[in-house]
């Protein structure tokens, strides 16, 4: 790829490649060349970008969804090797599935982890794993569980109408890497597009320990998920960025 990208008379062709992604909702002849965005804009882009708590009902048009997967995958990888996975779940009734899978494993996991008992056993066998999921996340889950079971209030994607899985092949470079790095890109995209997203670590624990949620989004064996992505349009307006911790960095002298 990086020859065809530098090649000043266009000679080298791959086939395997495409220079264009095809998107639907951007007009990619007005960014096919050297990039004119500025470091300010950027900025303003990345500082904006909030995570997403409160969606509305309106659903997303399966043409952005799709967008922001091809431009996911302009995203670095290790030796090239591109080794991405997406699943799209364009409807709320596909993002409510993948919450009762979830919700599954997590209603398990805190029976077991309420049980003294057991939690002594486990650590016995396993360390203090369990343990320390009851000490930091029982009370949030089973609120959240409650939550849903009772009211129908959505704790895990917040209401949003859709999700993309980000997901990596095992045999890639660093699957794991790979998967963010397209992930930041989608976050990106998605608040240029006026979209509100969430990442959704909850899905990614359980889908790491429960097989029957891969087995759901129709992923190989060999593909593991890093990412979940709440998708929709926000409830809230910012009206500026939030303010950061300050970083004192390391430098080497």
């Amino acid at each position: 790829g990086h020859c065809q990208a530098v090649c000043p008379v266009e000679a080298i062709a791959i086939p395997a490649l495409t220079s264009y992604l095809g998107l639907q909702t951007i007009d990619e002849e007005q960014v096919s060349g050297l990039s004119g965005v500025s470091t300010a804009a950027l900025l303003q882009l990345m500082r904006m970008r909030r995570s997403c708590r409160l969606f509305t009902n309106d659903p997303v048009e399966l043409s952005a969804l799709t967008d922001l997967v091809k431009i996911g995958t302009t995203a670095p990888s290790g030796t090239n090797s591109q080794g991405w996975q997406f699943v799209i779940l364009p409807k709320r009734a596909d993002v409510q599935r993948l919450g009762e899978a979830t919700a599954a494993f997590y209603r398990d996991l805190n029976k077991k982890a309420a049980n003294p008992f057991y939690r002594f056993i486990s650590s016995l066998v396993a360390g203090e794993a369990l343990s320390n999921y009851y000490k930091k996340y029982y009370v949030t889950i089973k609120q959240g569980i409650d939550d849903w079971d009772t009211h129908g209030v959505d704790r895990l994607f917040h209401g949003a109408s859709a999700a993309i899985v980000v997901a990596a092949d095992q045999s890639a470079s660093c699957p794991a890497e790979d998967s963010l790095l397209a992930t930041q890109n989608i976050l990106l995209a998605a608040q240029s597009m006026g979209l509100g997203t969430c990442l959704i670590g909850f899905v990614v624990e359980a889908a790491k320990r429960d097989k029957r949620i891969p087995t759901l989004l129709q992923l190989g064996d060999n593909e593991h998920i890093y990412s979940v992505i709440a998708c929709g349009y926000s409830a809230v307006t910012y009206k500026r960025a939030a303010g950061r911790r300050v970083v004192t960095p390391i430098i080497i002298t």
